[in-house]
């Protein structure tokens, strides 16, 4: 008597790898054209996904207000301190961080985004594993220099620099210095070295 095959086992189908359809920023412009997305849906294409944006609860909102406040004191004329505005990093990337410091004024990026911008700031909260890890990614990809995130769940400033290859990283880039800063220090930009800017003034 033959006996019956073995099935496959469930573990096994569930170990097959899952595919994911990656979107260039000519085809997310499209998408948008048509009316795919919700009007009040907030979106951003990072690394060819796209991404929603985290809601932004009163800390949140806060502290990007706070940011705002703080570099706009610094970065005066021939700077431009964007808040969750587009910036083009590359063919599959176009993320709209919380605050970008950008050379230039608001009509030198009538026809297209800035893009790598010396100084990207990010608030994060219930997505701070993606802000920490995928976005570092990608901003170190696209060798922006400094990459600042308000870390609100340990009320702490996380400070990204020197971006440097990585093939395990999400993006295959990390950045080769973090520093995490508390209420009582501070932090210059690098793009201001001389100035000084103090951690509480941008923690809520």
């Amino acid at each position: 008597m033959t006996g019956l095959a073995p099935r496959a086992s469930v573990a096994g189908v569930n170990a097959a790898p899952i595919h994911t359809r990656r979107w260039t920023r000519a085809e997310y412009y499209r998408l948008d054209e048509l009316g795919i997305f919700h009007p009040t849906e907030r979106l951003e294409l990072v690394g060819g996904q796209i991404v929603v944006k985290e809601r932004q609860s009163p800390a949140h909102a806060t502290a990007i207000r706070l940011a705002k406040e703080a570099f706009e004191v610094l970065f005066r004329r021939g700077w431009d301190v964007r808040t969750r505005a587009p910036i083009t990093l590359d063919e599959e990337s176009e993320p709209e961080p919380d605050i970008a410091v950008v050379p230039g004024g608001p009509r030198d990026y009538l026809v297209a985004h800035p893009s790598c911008p010396p100084l990207v700031l990010e608030v994060a909260e219930a997505t701070l594993p993606l802000d920490r890890d995928h976005k570092s990614s990608l901003y170190a990809r696209a060798q922006i220099p400094d990459y600042w995130l308000v870390n609100l769940p340990d009320h702490v400033l996380e400070v990204y620099r020197q971006p440097t290859v990585d093939v395990a990283a999400p993006y295959g880039f990390r950045y080769g210095s973090v520093v995490t800063l508390r209420g009582g220090d501070s932090v210059s930009p690098l793009a201001l070295p001389s100035a000084h800017i103090p951690v509480a003034d941008l923690l809520p």
